[in-house]
């Protein structure tokens, strides 16, 4: 199955590229549709990033382009707009492929196989190798930068209990309670953190694993987990992260 997101702010043109992507040879899951480059920079700070994003150049809000400036894509794109003269600037964001309006199924499937064709190329080598070294640099890091008031400190990634985002801030509480701002968003820290060590719980809290206290069934399907420290709400599993959770709990 492949999970794709829709950036397009011409609804007629997202339920005819949706359309079409069911025609292709592939089972396509649509995760999120946005229309506008401030809302794909939220969105893509705040959740994982799918197989492939399908994109429009020009937004509501402005040029897709700037979405890059903001955040780091972690995803192929297949830019999908009604001119021509984008066409170098696409290939320097993340572009597998350039289609113009109207959608073109064959166009479309081939841009999908191409996409399939550099996936089952680079995987093991590319995917391994990435994973390496972004493994080695998690690993290593030992320290974040906070901030209390106006004065920044440095908090040993040991003593962080959880983090938690919260009127577009996000926060560090320690071991001791003691809550700090964090000038990253869950995003940023999550693709920095140990993966062993800390996990993204769900889209307001990543947690360590040092300090779970227990976790239980919720609703028989989702999980609730209690940490070591006090906390005013209860941090819950989605259905769909469940057994992700349960196997980095058991560091499998």
């Amino acid at each position: 199955m492949l999970k794709v997101i829709i950036i397009e702010d011409e609804r007629t043109a997202v339920d005819n590229l949706i359309y079409h992507l069911s025609l292709t040879n592939e089972i396509v899951t649509v995760i999120a549709t946005l229309d506008s480059v401030e809302d794909s920079i939220n969105w893509l700070n705040s959740n994982n990033h799918p197989d492939l994003i399908f994109m429009d150049v020009q937004l509501k809000d402005g040029l897709s382009f700037y979405i890059f400036d903001k955040v780091k894509v972690n995803a192929p794109v297949i830019f999908i707009t009604a001119f021509d003269n984008y066409l170098i600037q696409a290939f320097k964001h993340n572009s597998i492929d350039y289609l113009l309006k109207p959608i073109d199924q064959q166009g479309l499937q081939h841009a999908i196989d191409k996409y399939k064709d550099l996936q089952k190329h680079f995987f093991n080598n590319y995917n391994q190798l990435l994973q390496h070294f972004s493994s080695q640099e998690k690993n290593t890091k030992q320290r974040i930068v906070v901030k209390k008031g106006i004065e920044f400190h440095t908090v040993p990634l040991d003593q962080a209990a959880y983090f938690f985002t919260e009127h577009k801030l996000s926060f560090l509480v320690t071991n001791e309670n003691k809550k700090y701002i964090v000038e990253k968003t869950l995003k940023e820290l999550e693709d920095e953190l140990n993966p062993k060590k800390f996990y993204r719980a769900n889209r307001k809290f990543i947690i360590n694993i040092d300090f779970v206290k227990h976790y239980k069934p919720m609703d028989k399907i989702k999980l609730s987990v209690e940490l070591t420290v006090p906390i005013n709400e209860e941090i819950i599993i989605s259905q769909e992260s469940a057994a992700d959770f349960r196997k980095w709990i058991a560091n499998i």
